[in-house]
């Protein structure tokens, strides 16, 4: 174990779950990579005098799990988690695996029974809103071919990511947060994207090392019915194993009434937002701001901090900005917007606040780049 992974299983503990003598905390691990951080989780956790429970997965045993499985055992699956997660005081959860397509092959069907039983009741209506938690990522070869790095370069970058100070982070969110908290309509603009939307009432959260690591973004939601317009996505995205590209969506009153993708299976595509009634509604807008990273590598919890990027999910909000629409999908897919992918703009209020991925205003520059970096 790494004195670096060592430093990180400290912050996860202390900064972002803020552990406490007594409390019970759930570990749950895919990939023997992670295995060695896990020890370091669970020995920090003794040391606090905490209570740690431990799941360990392998991603090749789920996918044969997924490929056979019914929705009774689904349900059954999602009703023994429920039990020990409604236990829990802490989430960590780290996933380490080594070929990010591998559920690529496993039938819609037998993914939206799983995402509809264990990840709908276990995670979106129990541990997200009722547990501390963190989620994350664990290095790999796979991770890092996928980050078009070397191994080591992409270990060296993913610490500097994962340690960053988000104490000073967190201070320059908050004019961002409450500019959003008064903003009633939003405006994006760029390549092949006209997009109007309201945020009027729903609550502003900085995500700011506390519920991912590594983290930078501030999100909202949309007035459910308020979308209007059409957004192309410019940056490539996995989900449930399958690859997506040039993604573009049509909107009318909230509803995305048309989509197509340059790149991945079109009949999946259709199929995930007809999943269930609020798949074809937007549950979450954000903005990314983290420093360090900068272009995509396939794995959402990085990606969708890209500096200079949004991100407009289609599918379930989250209870602290909570719109009303619920769904078993949730879909971070991004749109970077600085001048070399196209540029762009976001007006709140019929004010320019972003420029080709540069905020513009005296209160928000201390959240480009260039600051953070200082």
């Amino acid at each position: 174990m790494s004195e670096r992974a060592r430093q990180l299983a400290i912050k996860l503990l202390d900064y972002s779950t803020d552990l406490k003598e007594g409390e019970k905390i759930l570990i749950q691990a895919v990939g023997t990579r992670t295995y060695p951080f896990v020890e370091a989780l669970v020995e920090e956790a003794y040391k606090r005098k905490a209570l740690p429970y431990v799941t360990l997965r392998d991603e090749f045993v789920e996918r044969a799990i997924l490929k056979g499985g019914s929705e009774k055992q689904f349900q059954f699956q999602a009703d023994l988690e429920l039990a020990r997660m409604k236990e829990m005081d802490v989430f960590i959860g780290v996933r380490g695996t080594s070929n990010v397509l591998e559920n690529s092959d496993v039938a819609p069907e037998q993914l939206k029974a799983y995402s509809s039983t264990v990840m709908k009741q276990v995670h979106m209506e129990c541990r997200v809103p009722d547990t501390r938690w963190v989620v994350m990522r664990w290095p790999s070869p796979a991770f890092a071919q996928s980050a078009k790095m070397p191994t080591r370069v992409f270990e060296d970058f993913y610490f500097k990511c994962c340690l960053l100070d988000y104490s000073i982070m967190s201070k320059a969110m908050d004019p961002l947060v409450e500019l959003m908290d008064r903003t009633d309509k939003v405006a994006i603009k760029g390549p092949g994207t006209d997009l109007t939307f309201s945020i009027k009432g729903l609550t502003s959260v900085k995500c700011d090392g506390k519920l991912n690591i590594p983290d930078g973004e501030v999100f909202t939601a949309p007035v459910k019915d308020s979308v209007n317009g059409v957004l192309q996505y410019n940056t490539p995205t996995l989900y449930e194993g399958t690859l997506f590209d040039g993604v573009r969506l049509v909107f009318k009153d909230g509803k995305i009434v048309e989509e197509s993708c340059q790149v991945g299976d079109a009949d999946k595509l259709k199929d995930i937002f007809d999943r269930d009634e609020g798949s074809r509604y937007i549950g979450e807008f954000a903005i990314g701001v983290n420093p360090h990273v900068t272009e995509p590598m396939l794995d959402i919890l990085f990606d969708e901090k890209i500096a200079g990027s949004f991100h407009f999910t289609p599918g379930g909000c989250y209870d602290e900005a909570d719109n009303g629409n619920k769904s078993s999908v949730h879909w971070d897919m991004v749109c970077r917007q600085f001048a070399a992918h196209g540029g762009g703009e976001i007006w709140f209020d019929d004010v320019l606040i972003r420029k080709d991925g540069l905020f513009v205003t005296d209160e928000l520059i201390p959240l480009n780049p260039e600051e953070l970096l200082k």
